[in-house]
């Protein structure tokens, strides 16, 4: 199935304590590029993410954005900092006894002065973690790659639209190529005709079928319909696949694209001429399509 490489997924839930959320999304890139943020202390899990994204996402920049709460179930112990208690309470009372003012220092007044406690949370189990963060991961990354599904079969449905027509125009041009040879042997014929009617002298036939013969080889375009026809089936067979095929699509589009052109260079009509534009044309909605192909 086609994927686009632009995608969004986002999944929130509350596993173990803790309220985790994963956010991603992508644009299109040449190759996989991946960016984390992780809050502060959780630096473990950057490579792990990253692996198990690129284990289901082939290309594309992608940023992930992960929040962890704190985890409600886990018990904190609270101690004292009995030294620097004791060093307020001494200073409290130096200034009372100093400048003559009521000492009314309390429990509550004194836990507000910086450091006098201090707050130890027990260490955190990486691998629990690592394992709860990916299950809300898997979430969103599914999430964000069914939508790259979606607008993949969009895309899908627009380069298929476009390649009909382009194979139509192709089918126009190779009817309409053979009836050049015959215009141009007409042409020539009558300017032959011009040139001697005040001249006793016959037409040479021979020579004449050469020139057409020389005119219709310069401008035969069947070598390059018959290749442009061949790359538009490779390009629904891969149209079809269920890896990734954005690069491949990418040379395909060239390759037509150097048919297109040759024919371009080849045809001396002019209504071959502008069906040769409009077929670059259509290549070329079709190129900036594959461009966020995955």
């Amino acid at each position: 199935m086609i994927k686009s490489m632009t995608g969004f997924g986002r999944c929130e839930a509350e596993i173990n304590g803790r309220e985790i959320t994963v956010e991603i999304k992508s644009v299109n890139h040449r190759y996989f590029e991946f960016s984390c943020r992780t809050p502060r202390g959780y630096g473990f899990l950057d490579d792990k993410l990253k692996s198990y994204v690129n284990s289901r996402v082939s290309r594309g920049k992608i940023d992930m954005f992960v929040t962890i709460g704190a985890n409600d179930e886990a018990p904190s112990e609270v101690t004292v900092n009995h030294q620097l208690v004791s060093g307020y309470l001494n200073a409290m009372k130096e200034i009372s006894d100093t400048y003559g003012v009521e000492n009314d220092v309390t429990v509550v007044s004194l836990s507000r002065f910086p450091d006098v406690f201090t707050v130890h949370k027990p260490a955190e189990d990486e691998e629990q973690i690592t394992n709860d963060v990916l299950s809300v991961a898997k979430t969103a990354l599914d999430s964000f790659i069914a939508m790259r599904e979606t607008e993949g079969e969009k895309m899908k449905t627009d380069i298929l639209s476009r390649a009909n027509t382009i194979l139509s125009i192709v089918g126009e041009i190779e009817e309409r190529s053979p009836q050049t040879v015959a215009e141009y042997e007409g042409r020539l014929l009558e300017r032959i005709k011009q040139t001697l009617e005040d001249y006793e002298v016959e037409i040479d036939e021979q020579r004449v079928l050469t020139e057409v013969a020389v005119f219709s080889d310069k401008v035969a375009v069947a070598e390059e319909t018959v290749r442009l026809r061949s790359h538009f089936e490779q390009l629904n067979k891969f149209l079809e696949y269920d890896e990734p095929v954005g690069r491949k699509i990418d040379f395909i589009i060239q390759e037509m694209n150097r048919e297109a052109n040759t024919i371009g260079s080849k045809v001396q009509d002019a209504v071959l001429a502008h069906k040769v534009v409009d077929i670059k044309s259509e290549i070329e909605k079709i190129r900036e399509q594959v461009q966020n192909i995955e």
